[in-house]
């Protein structure tokens, strides 16, 4: 099918017409004398909006098996779509376990057959998450679903015997470990609140922010010495950043995300003891918020993942102490980047299509996505309204949980259409 996208601004400025033809771009700078409307079979009035790449996200929680009742492959597709996503990477802590190549092909065959957005499984480093032995690393990278990205995630690869082992392993096919940075020595189990006055005065079990940037600084240093990359996963405090900092200006390779909420919320939201708020890495104070956002802003961070975490109510509706670590956010991040980040003056829509669609893409060795709107790329494509003011209602989420922070919250900016190869996934902000 063709599609004419007409007088959209591209994230360099330009407003332009595009054409979609065959699940490609056809051409960019469309003339009404070449093609119009009518030689077409679609045509999307784009005035005033802004045509991103596909958004690309790094950190997916699908659920998908053994918690279908969180969240399934193709309700948490749906999710993406609507939030502007063409493609998201699965992360392994389901049951069982995405830490054989059967496994990993049986969440993307799931994907495939959803077909709203490409889901691509990441791998565990370590058999059950257990932190002792690899898991089938080769064989998941060789499999159909050609796992590049490998990760514990709920979980830190705290031993650094096998943290080595694993970045050795996944060099030579071009691997990636991203690591979820909490030394348990410091930051047990219960740890649920960022350490000091509040968690304090709460009686809360801290989470210091030093428990995290121990196990970055390690992670760092062990990717310089084996030559192989490395990637933090929801950077949270402002010590992570002077580490990435650091290893970056050595050329070390390694990469950073960070979540929505750590760029907006802040440990403050606890003293209601809401279980909503509830996320490991936990929310963090004023001044790790600001330098987040710098980071991001100046490259330090490369990329906005969601760590899109659903939980069924029974799960949350605890105490803090005892509820499920973790919230929504595949529908709302570009609503929440928007706010903080391009009204805060802070990125240009060029950066917000490198943050959340090129750079993810780069990272997860994507390479039908975060392309340049260009002839012959990919037409995997967001359309967004800038400047559209959301107040966000959980119940109107098509996600199966509702554990969505941003509940009653009033953010800029909204997906109007999602393409993934040419077809619409979703127009006019709503599933089709």
């Amino acid at each position: 099918m063709s599609i004419l996208i007409k007088g959209a601004t591209l994230p360099d400025g330009t407003t332009t017409d595009v054409l979609v033809r065959d699940g490609q771009i056809a051409e960019v700078g469309v003339s009404t004398g070449s093609t119009s409307s009518g030689e077409a079979d679609q045509t999307i009035d784009a005035g005033g909006l802004r045509l991103l790449p596909g958004l690309v996200d790094l950190h997916t929680h699908l659920r998908e098996p053994g918690r279908e009742d969180a969240e399934t492959v193709l309700t948490g597709s749906r999710a993406a779509a609507v939030g502007g996503y063409t493609a998201v990477l699965a992360m392994a802590n389901t049951n069982p376990v995405t830490d054989t190549a059967e496994a990993a092909e049986r969440v993307f065959d799931l994907g495939r057959a959803a077909g709203l957005v490409d889901v691509q499984p990441v791998g565990a480093v370590t058999k059950g998450l257990a932190g002792e032995e690899l898991a089938e690393l080769g064989l998941m990278a060789r499999s159909r679903a050609k796992v590049r990205v490998f990760s514990d995630d709920g979980k830190c690869v705290h031993d650094p015997r096998v943290m080595r082992r694993a970045l050795e392993y996944v060099k030579p096919f071009g691997g990636v470990v991203s690591q979820h940075s909490q030394d348990p020595a410091l930051a047990g189990p219960t740890a649920c609140c960022h350490e000091g006055e509040l968690s304090g005065r709460l009686g809360l079990p801290g989470w210091p922010g030093i428990a995290e940037e121990v196990i970055v600084a390690r992670d760092v240093m062990l990717a310089r010495h084996t030559g192989s990359r490395v990637h933090v996963a929801h950077v949270s405090t402002a010590g992570s950043v002077e580490v990435l900092r650091w290893a970056k200006a050595q050329g070390i390779d390694v990469t950073a995300e960070v979540t929505p909420h750590h760029l907006l919320l802040t440990t403050e939201l606890l003293s209601g003891y809401d279980p909503t708020f509830k996320v490991n890495p936990p929310l963090r104070p004023d001044e790790d918020v600001a330098a987040l956002r710098e980071a991001l802003a100046d490259g330090t961070i490369d990329a906005v993942a969601t760590d899109h975490a659903p939980h069924a109510r029974h799960d949350k509706e605890h105490s803090f102490v005892d509820a499920a670590f973790g919230m929504l956010g595949l529908e709302t991040a570009l609503s929440v980047v928007t706010t903080v980040m391009v009204e805060g003056g802070l990125l240009d829509w060029a950066g917000v299509a490198r943050v959340m669609s090129a750079n993810p893409a780069r990272i997860a060795g994507l390479e039908g996505h975060g392309r340049p709107i260009a002839v012959g790329e990919p037409a995997n494509l967001t359309l967004v309204d800038p400047a559209a003011q959301v107040v966000v209602d959980r119940a109107a989420s098509v996600s199966l949980s509702r554990n969505n922070p941003w509940h009653d919250r009033k953010l800029t900016g909204r997906v109007i259409a999602t393409l993934l190869r040419g077809r619409p996934t979703v127009l006019e902000g709503a599933l089709l």
